[in-house]
C-alpha cells in the first residue's frame, strides 16, 4: 500500500486494492516564477521520508488530455527546493520531463510515446545531486536528469499529482518505494 503525508490533501484519494487513485483539483501545480511570472505551491504530493544517500521510485498511469495534466514523483526540501519528473501532457501529446526549483523554476521536457502505458520515474539522491530515470513498463531506463540538490539536509518524496487547467484528472498510482541510491550515473 503507497503511504506518506499529504502535501494539499487532494479532493479524492482511495485505495483500489494495493493501488492508489489520485483526483486532482483544478488549478492544482507546483511552479516558481519563470517565464509564467507565478508561484504554485498547490499539487498534490504524498511525501515520505527520503535520506541524504536514498532513492525514490514511483509508478502509475492516467487518461492525460488537458493541457499540463501531470504525475509523477516529487523530491523537496521547501517550497524553493524541490524536483519534479513525470509525464506531463502538453501541447497535443504526452512528454517526459522534469522540473528543477532553486528558488526559481526550470523545465526539460520532450515528446514521448507512452500514452496509456504505466511509466516508472526514479529519483537517485547521492552527495549533491539527484539522478532522474524514466521507462515506461518493462523498457530500458532513460536518464532523464542529472540536478544540483543540498547535501545532508531532510527532505521528503513521493508520488504527486497536478491539474493545473481541468478537473477530473485521476491518476492510478499502482507502486511508490523507496531504497538505495543507484550506484553510477551512467550504466
Amino acid at each position: 500500500m503507497i503511504t506518506g503525508e499529504w502535501l494539499n490533501p487532494p479532493p479524492a484519494a482511495d485505495h483500489d486494492g494495493s493501488a492508489l487513485l489520485v483526483t486532482a483539483a483544478k488549478g492544482s501545480d507546483f511552479w516558481r516564477t519563470t517565464s509564467y511570472g507565478y508561484n504554485r505551491d498547490s499539487g498534490h504530493a504524498l511525501l515520505s521520508p527520503l535520506g541524504p544517500e536514498a532513492a525514490v521510485e514511483v509508478t502509475f498511469v492516467a487518461d492525460y488530455d488537458h493541457q499540463f495534466d501531470q504525475a509523477g514523483l516529487l523530491v523537496r526540501l521547501d517550497e524553493t527546493t524541490w524536483i519534479k519528473a513525470g509525464a506531463e501532457y502538453c501541447d497535443g501529446e504526452l512528454q517526459l520531463g522534469a522540473v528543477v526549483t532553486h528558488g526559481v523554476s526550470d523545465w526539460s521536457s520532450a515528446p514521448v510515446p507512452w500514452t496509456g502505458r504505466e511509466v516508472t520515474l526514479r529519483a537517485s539522491r547521492s552527495g549533491d545531486a539527484v539522478t532522474v530515470r524514466a521507462r515506461a513498463g518493462d523498457d530500458p531506463w532513460h536518464l532523464i536528469r542529472l540536478a544540483p540538490f543540498p547535501v545532508d539536509v531532510p527532505a521528503t518524496a513521493g508520488p504527486y499529482c497536478c491539474a493545473p487547467e481541468r478537473d477530473g484528472l485521476t491518476v492510478r498510482f499502482t507502486r511508490a518505494s523507496i531504497g538505495a541510491p543507484d550506484e553510477t550515473v551512467h550504466a
